[in-house]
């Protein structure tokens, strides 16, 4: 039996506030938001192990932060290594009586797609493969955003980047998107999601379930950015709700081996509809749409096979 939901509108949201304003993140940001949301529902017993980038180089600027609970910068690579350290470390200060052991406190990882499907991958294979207690949140902007905006193993197929070139050869990335949440789905643990600010109840109870589980969580959101994906600032809400309602992001978990969708799509939009938005896919040919639209529509197929009924429905222009 499914529980009830924890966060079911606005006035379930906690008012304290653990990311302080004046960050340096870009106008529209979405990352902000999925932050600041995180930590509304995590609470100020709360460790962030957070990776090389966006969330990381805007917050932390010399001497000040806007993190009012324990933070630690790492490199690109190894967050799920010290977060792994940091879980290990707690139970040995509870085992010895330093820490109260009734006393919960939430380690999470924080990283950018970079840090995730790429560099840090090997780091979060080994720490979920050992079972630690840690709430992985990947933030998906699609590319290397802080460094250049250069491809990542998380860039959509035809996307444009600095390495991703649109000329006469090239017209942007040629590789398909990593399925980076099956891939961590298929390490047998706990609980997987994915999730979208657009909907930000369901990503809150989300994040919720993830803290509560007895293991390892994994909590994959994307996070429109202006900057990477070219569109205007105030946008970024509008394009992750679209992200949805044309199925080219599906929100799911998997909680103990039971797969469910969690935001239900009863008449889809067609991808245009999301691309038009993006100057990262102006160059697009009807063609390459029309393609892409049949890569979804698979996925569709495939999804609803998996759940037993029509979750995601048929395509409306």
């Amino acid at each position: 039996m499914m529980a009830k939901p924890f966060f079911r509108t606005v006035y379930d949201v906690p008012r304290e506030e653990y990311l302080a304003p004046g960050h340096g993140l870009c106008a529209g940001c979405t990352a902000g938001t999925i932050v600041k949301l995180l930590l509304k529902v995590a609470g100020p017993n709360t460790i962030v192990v957070n990776a090389t980038g966006c969330v990381e180089v805007s917050t932390t600027p010399f001497p000040y932060t806007s993190w009012k609970v324990p933070w630690i910068h790492v490199a690109f690579e190894n967050a799920a290594a010290v977060a792994s350290g940091i879980e290990s470390a707690l139970k040995a200060l509870k085992a010895k009586g330093v820490i109260d052991p009734s006393k919960r406190i939430n380690i999470i990882a924080l990283a950018g797609d970079g840090g995730t499907y790429d560099i840090g991958f090997q780091a979060l294979s080994g720490m979920l493969e050992r079972g630690h207690k840690v709430m992985y949140v990947l933030y998906d902007n699609e590319a290397y955003m802080n460094t250049g905006i250069q491809r990542s193993g998380g860039t959509p197929v035809y996307a444009w980047t600095t390495t991703t070139p649109v000329g006469k050869i090239l017209k942007g990335k040629i590789q398909q998107k990593k399925p980076i949440a099956e891939i961590v789905a298929a390490h047998k643990i706990p609980y997987v999601a994915t999730a979208n600010p657009g909907y930000f109840t369901d990503m809150m109870n989300k994040f919720k379930k993830g803290l509560e589980v007895n293991g390892p969580s994994f909590i994959h959101v994307i996070q429109p950015c202006t900057t990477g994906w070219k569109f205007d600032p105030r946008y970024g809400i509008v394009l992750a709700r679209l992200a949805t309602e044309t199925a080219l992001w599906i929100n799911w978990e998997e909680e103990e081996g039971q797969f469910r969708v969690t935001v239900s799509v009863p008449r889809r939009k067609h991808v245009r509809h999301y691309f038009e938005l993006q100057g990262r896919f102006s160059h697009l040919t009807e063609e390459e749409i029309e393609a892409i639209q049949k890569e979804v529509d698979l996925e569709v197929d495939k999804i609803n096979k998996l759940v037993g009924r029509t979750v995601i429905g048929p395509l409306v222009e």
